[in-house]
């Protein structure tokens, strides 16, 4: 399996409960692995038959608050559907709020949001689990260093690319990756907007294959030393990217992705 794997995309939520049964009842998600701390709870959620690189969606609860701030510097989550009309009908017949139909976003996508105001897309694709995480869109401030970043420190390699007349979508995952691998999607838009970080929304994660070695390999690339293992129990580290967005280095024996359902 790829090094640096996506693993999962954290988002911090008012009402667990009702954000859990949201998931599961919209998009069928199951629980893959739950933590409880003195002061949050963690629950990681997904297809029940997902791809096994498939990436993860964690939840987490903080215990003192239930109010967060957006912001704009991460931008949504991506959910793979095989017929985008027929999975936006469906959401619609069951409650959930229309924001954006297909129609409106060119009849390939369309968007709605969670109890918290977190935007989920629909996206067209012929691969993958229904509902299974496509990709999570960042915004950032220099497209070329953020590229940069993904293909120098992680290895990545480009996937997909879309640009318009106001701002470029840029897409990437480990060059030896499942189709059915999450990606990371970096839009940049022209302006020169800069954008602010809110609590609403976490960091990525992805897998090492040896914590401890690939945290080494990293800071030999010039990565930010955020918190290193040493720091966060030698089970999993942080770097940031060049724009500030937290990602998380997995001990593979700590990932989520390896618990079943």
């Amino acid at each position: 399996m790829s090094d640096f794997l996506l693993d999962h995309t954290m988002m911090r939520v008012g009402d667990l409960e009702e954000s859990l049964d949201w998931y599961r009842s919209h998009l069928d998600y199951v629980e893959y692995g739950r933590w409880e701390a003195d002061t949050f709870t963690n629950v990681y959620l997904g297809p029940e038959d997902r791809h096994e690189q498939g990436a993860l969606l964690e939840l987490t609860e903080n215990h003192d608050t239930d109010e967060y701030e957006m912001g704009d510097a991460f931008g949504h989550i991506a959910v793979r559907t095989d017929d985008v009309y027929d999975a936006y009908e469906e959401l619609m017949d069951e409650g959930v709020e229309d924001y954006r139909d297909p129609d409106s976003c060119g009849g390939s996508y369309a968007f709605v949001k969670d109890p918290d105001g977190h935007e989920v897309e629909i996206v067209e694709r012929d691969h993958g689990a229904e509902w299974s995480l496509d990709h999570t869109m960042v915004r950032v401030e220099d497209a070329d260093q953020q590229l940069g970043f993904w293909t120098r420190k992680f290895e990545y390699e480009h996937t997909g690319r879309w640009e318009s007349d106001t701002f470029a979508n840029y897409f990437a995952k480990p060059q030896d990756a499942a189709e059915e691998a999450m990606a990371v999607e970096l839009t940049y838009n022209y302006d020169g907007r800069s954008y602010e970080f809110g609590r609403g929304w976490g960091h990525l994660a992805v897998r090492a294959d040896d914590l401890h070695e690939d945290w080494e390999t990293l800071l030999t690339r010039e990565a930010e030393d955020y918190r290193d293992p040493a720091s966060c129990d030698d089970n999993y580290a942080f770097t940031k990217t060049p724009d500030g967005h937290e990602i998380e280095v997995l001990n593979p024996d700590d990932s989520p992705m390896d618990r079943s359902a």
